[in-house]
């Protein structure tokens, strides 16, 4: 049995330039370290490998049960030159969200 990211956390997205933000905050603090152990930049990387060239790097934020993903090259450019539907990622939270992670217990 799997658990997805959407079952442990909350997401919310952001971008600056061709660079998508996306902070991913546990529901409940017991979390978070599963998450520190299994919510990795390359199990990331793999769900956003359609969308992303990378690099992706990973914030862990202990006091918040958060972490803060930062991942470059995901947005078609950026807001002034992609043609994307949703050209600011706000939707990428979702990927995010929808990565499966193994049971924890």
């Amino acid at each position: 049995m799997s658990v997805r990211v959407y079952d442990l956390a909350h997401a919310r997205a952001g971008d600056k330039g061709n660079t998508s933000n996306i902070s991913v905050i546990c529901y409940d603090a017991k979390h978070w370290d599963f998450l520190a152990r299994e919510l990795t930049p390359e199990r990331v990387a793999e769900a956003f490998k359609h969308i992303a060239k990378g690099p992706i790097r990973r914030h862990p934020l202990r006091n918040l049960k958060a972490f803060n993903f930062v991942i470059e090259n995901a947005l078609g450019g950026g807001v002034t030159t992609s043609l994307a539907q949703d050209i600011h990622g706000k939707s990428l939270s979702n990927v995010m969200l929808a990565i499966e992670l193994p049971d924890p217990k």
